[in-house]
C-alpha cells in the first residue's frame, strides 16, 4: 500500500487486522526450507556474526525482537510481537518520499539442534505488498567450526503489473534491505 503520509497506530493496526484475516498472495508458503520455486527472484546473503554460544544468544535475541529490521527508513510493526506461525505484522518503509506499508505473516519457525544449531524462521507475503514471495532470517552455530552466522533467504516478484515497471526500484530497495538487515544483526550481536 503506497500513502502520501506516514500512517498513525490506528491506521496500521486496522491494516494488520484485515490482512490477517486474508490468504498469502503467493501458492508456494513453505518453500523457503527447501530450494525456491522458479520464477521467483532469489536472494540469498549471509554474514558471520562471530564464534561461541554468548554471540549465537545475543543473535537470537536479537532476531526473537526483530532487530534485523534495524534499518533507517523501515519500521516493522510491531517489534515487541513474538514470532509465532500465524503472526500477521507490517512493514513500514519510506522511500522517494512516499509510505508502503506491506503486510506479511509468519509461515514457519526452526528450532533445530543438531551438528548445526538453528533459530528462526519465514514470513510470506500478504496481498497488499509490494511484491510476493516468503523471506527466511536464520541464525546458525556450527558445533564443528563455533561459527555463529545470520542468513537471509527470499524468493520474490513484483506484485502487480505496475510494481513489474518498478523493479529497478523494487530490486534496488530489496538488496538495501538485505545489506542493511546483515549489517544490524552483526552489530546486534558485537560481531566486530
Amino acid at each position: 500500500m503506497i500513502l502520501w503520509r506516514r500512517p498513525d497506530q490506528d491506521d496500521i493496526r486496522a491494516f494488520i487486522r484485515l490482512q490477517g484475516a486474508l490468504p498469502f498472495s503467493y501458492p508456494d508458503v513453505g518453500a523457503t526450507r527447501g530450494d525456491p520455486p522458479a520464477g521467483y527472484t532469489v536472494d540469498h546473503n549471509r554474514v558471520r556474526l562471530g564464534r561461541g554460544r554468548a554471540v549465537f544468544e545475543r543473535a537470537v535475541t536479537a532476531l526473537h525482537g526483530w532487530r534485523m529490521f534495524a534499518i533507517d527508513g523501515v519500521e516493522l510493526c510491531w517489534p515487541g510481537a513474538p514470532i509465532e506461525p500465524g503472526l500477521t505484522v507490517a512493514v513500514l518503509a519510506r522511500a522517494a518520499g512516499l509510505w508502503s506499508l506491506n503486510a506479511c505473516r509468519v509461515v514457519y519457525c526452526i528450532d533445530d539442534h543438531a551438528a548445526l544449531t538453528r533459530r528462526g524462521f519465514a514470513y510470506g507475503t500478504l496481498p497488499e505488498h509490494a511484491v510476493r514471495g516468503e523471506e527466511r532470517f536464520l541464525v546458525e552455530w556450527s558445533s564443528t567450526s563455533d561459527e555463529v552466522t545470520y542468513d537471509l533467504l527470499a524468493f520474490s516478484q513484483p506484485s502487480s503489473p505496475l510494481l513489474a515497471r518498478a523493479r529497478p526500484l523494487l530490486r534496488h530497495m530489496q538488496r538495501h534491505f538485505a545489506a542493511q538487515s546483515l549489517e544490524a544483526m552483526r552489530r546486534a550481536a558485537g560481531a566486530a
